[in-house]
């Protein structure tokens, strides 16, 4: 038996008022009436009588009374074990995230996690749970050990990011679907990275006790790191300094001022090393140019040479596809001759000779084969030869992607190619009486407008006028941009395996005075690279984001015209996905570090470096004030829960269970015998009054 707050027993000293109180019950003499005092000799009387304590049970339940209350405060305690009919399930969670592969730090936590389990009553339900880049609940409640060993045992080093916030969400649940109490064990090396921004989302259910195992010590590691990476994903011409080049920022994490040899490594060779002097806790850019890589895909890595405490993130990998130049096919309506020039002169100052521009007008197109081109671009073009467009819609079908600005000739003919609707009606703002319209709202997270901080003019948007726009229904598209009035401006819609953007003004500046402004040669760098799909097929990607196989909604559609599927092979060699997501998946998750190689169903191939997420460098802990307030944050306030932790993490077989509801059960009671017999006493008095 214990006692989890025995400061409050210093309350004991209030036993002293019961005595206080008997010894000060004054004598009352009671008046009577005499003839004479003359026969009454004076004397003194002893009042030694009167200060004894009267009343023994009353006085004794008075002082129980306060003991009780004291003592219930003082919260005590009795030890049972673990698996008592309280029916506590065991959680153990091992952190599995890339922060742990630090030292010997999963190493220790397994072990620890397996010495904890082996403890563990058999009579008792368990639960294997990881947390890495996701939290993964590997068992249900079971009380079977040799299963839950094997889990355990079974569990791999990660490169994810771990969460707290996500590990509280889990557990939350899990109470939900089986409620009852719990002791979640934590073996961790409870990364300060790792807590989310609101505190309240790692708050565990109340009847879940937290108990942390850390692993990481408290001895500082020093550790540089390759932080980020900006590299081109795609390059035509090695000689251009504007993109044929790298640039790599080292950052230290509780180091000391130190001077770095950093590499840049093309498929597993080193091409050059360069030193760079890097402050106490500082970053340090280094630039590597031009970059001379072969044609086709490869495998680059900027590499920190000189080891550290954490050499796992020492460098950071990429992929570069050099290629000739991409062709776009261009189809203008026969009257429109503007659009090709700005449109094309748009793209040759952004894309650095990425692409090049075929031009031709519609009436061109019936033995042309889009399939030839890297996208296509119908400026007021919407009557296409019967054959161009069947081609066209097939093209886009098995991946590819096509951008239509409408122009003028849409309020000529209803329909739009490829669309499968109509133009509802044209505004023409210059006729009006408005004069124009400008462009109210864009959607910054849309490929075509990525923008992180647009700024207060909407990103450079604010300021175009439009003169002209057709509007569209968009049905269950995506609307990237609209218009002041809400007109749609751009739309993106899914079409089998690519996509179909509707512009619905031009690219003239007839229509609209966008061209004159610099946001169309970042509008028209980032669409064409966006519908190329040049991003995706190279460049990198951080250890837990999506890449998307194929458009959402064509899984059915694609499954029965594309058998093969898609291809993703992982960086240790294995498939993620089986044979029935490789024809069904909308998009695989990236969990682990290095290479993926993707085959689309489009026959086109892809290449992505992945790198664990930069948080993870930092490998200082919680501070301990704050892995208190987590272990007690869902404490009731009539308990003490952390140290109640802290009881159960110095005898782990075992569990405390508290008596406080007992103790003052035993209060109320005597609460009332006391009520009673001072009752008693008080009417006894009156009568003798």
């Amino acid at each position: 038996m214990g006692l989890l707050t025995p400061w409050f027993l210093g309350g004991l000293a209030a036993l002293g008022v019961p005595v206080f109180v008997h010894l000060l019950r004054r004598h009352v003499a009671v008046p009577r009436p005499v003839g004479s005092l003359m026969f009454f000799e004076r004397g003194t009387q002893s009042s030694r009588k009167h200060r004894r304590l009267k009343h023994l049970l009353l006085f004794a339940l008075r002082a129980a009374l306060l003991l009780l209350v004291v003592l219930a405060f003082a919260n005590p305690f009795v030890r049972r074990p673990a698996s008592d009919s309280g029916g506590r399930v065991l959680l153990i969670v091992l952190d599995n995230s890339f922060s742990m592969r630090a030292g010997t730090r999963f190493a220790d936590a397994k072990r620890d996690a397996l010495a904890l389990l082996a403890a563990k009553p058999a009579s008792q339900r368990a639960q294997v749970i990881t947390l890495g880049g996701t939290v993964q609940v590997l068992t249900q409640p079971e009380m079977d050990a040799t299963q839950l060993r094997a889990a355990l045992e079974g569990i791999q080093q990660g490169d994810g990011h771990g969460s707290f916030g996500e590990l509280g969400r889990v557990v939350r649940s899990l109470a939900e679907s089986t409620p009852g109490p719990a002791d979640l064990h934590l073996f961790s090396d409870v990364q300060r990275s790792a807590a989310p921004a609101n505190f309240a989302d790692m708050v565990l259910p109340q009847e879940t006790r937290l108990i942390i195992h850390a692993v990481a010590g408290t001895d500082t590691v020093t550790n540089w790191t390759v932080a980020a990476v900006d590299a081109p994903a795609e390059l035509a011409d090695t000689k251009d300094t504007k993109h044929s080049r790298v640039l790599a920022v080292v950052a230290g994490l509780n180091t000391p001022a130190a001077t770095k040899s950093v590499s840049l490594v093309v498929n597993g060779k080193t091409v050059v090393t360069k030193h760079v002097d890097i402050p106490a806790n500082g970053r340090a850019t280094v630039e590597f140019a031009p970059l001379d890589v072969g044609f086709g895909f490869n495998r680059c890595e900027v590499r920190i040479e000189a080891g550290d405490g954490f050499p796992q993130d020492d460098s950071s990998v990429f992929a570069v596809r050099r290629s000739d130049p991409q062709r776009v096919l261009f189809v203008r309506g026969s009257g429109d001759t503007r659009s090709e020039l700005y449109f094309g002169a748009a793209l040759q100052a952004a894309a650095q000779a990425s692409f090049t521009l075929q031009a031709v007008t519609a009436g061109q197109t019936g033995d042309i084969d889009p399939a030839r081109f890297a996208f296509v671009v119908l400026a007021d073009a919407v009557s296409l030869p019967p054959i161009f467009e069947r081609n066209l819609r097939d093209y886009v079908t098995k991946g590819g992607s096509v951008l239509v600005a409408l122009g003028t000739g849409a309020g000529h003919h209803a329909a739009i190619p490829l669309w499968g609707g109509q133009v509802r009606e044209t505004h023409e703002y210059a006729h009006d009486g408005t004069g124009s319209s400008t462009i109210g709202q864009v959607d910054f997270t849309h490929p075509a407008f990525a923008d992180a901080q647009p700024g207060r003019d909407n990103g450079g948007w604010s300021g175009t006028k439009v003169l002209y726009a057709a509007e569209v229904d968009p049905g269950g598209a995506r609307v990237a941009a609209r218009l002041s009035d809400g007109t749609p401006l751009l739309v993106d819609r899914s079409l089998g395996e690519g996509h179909l953007l509707v512009f619905t003004t031009g690219f003239d500046d007839l229509t609209n005075d966008l061209p004159l402004h610099p946001v169309f040669v970042a509008f028209v760098d980032r669409v064409s690279r966006y519908l190329s799909g040049a991003d995706r097929l190279s460049g990198l990607r951080r250890v837990g984001s999506y890449l998307q196989l194929r458009a959402a909604g064509t899984a059915a559609a694609t499954a029965a015209a594309s058998p093969t599927g898609v291809e993703v092979v992982g960086p240790d060699g294995q498939h993620p996905l089986s044979l029935a997501e490789s024809r069904t998946a909308q998009g695989t998750r990236l969990d682990h570090a290095g290479f993926y190689q993707v085959r689309f169903a489009s026959g086109k191939d892809a290449l992505i470096g992945v790198n664990p997420e930069t948080q993870e460098s930092d490998l200082q802990p919680m501070p301990a004030e704050m892995q208190e307030l987590w272990a007690a944050s869902n404490a009731a306030p009539s308990s003490n829960m952390n140290l109640t932790a802290n009881a159960a993490a110095t005898h782990p077989g075992t569990r405390p269970v508290s008596l406080w509801w007992y103790v003052m059960l035993l209060a109320l009671l005597v609460a009332v015998a006391e009520t009673v017999l001072a009752s008693g006493y008080m009417s006894t008095q009156r009568e003798d009054a």
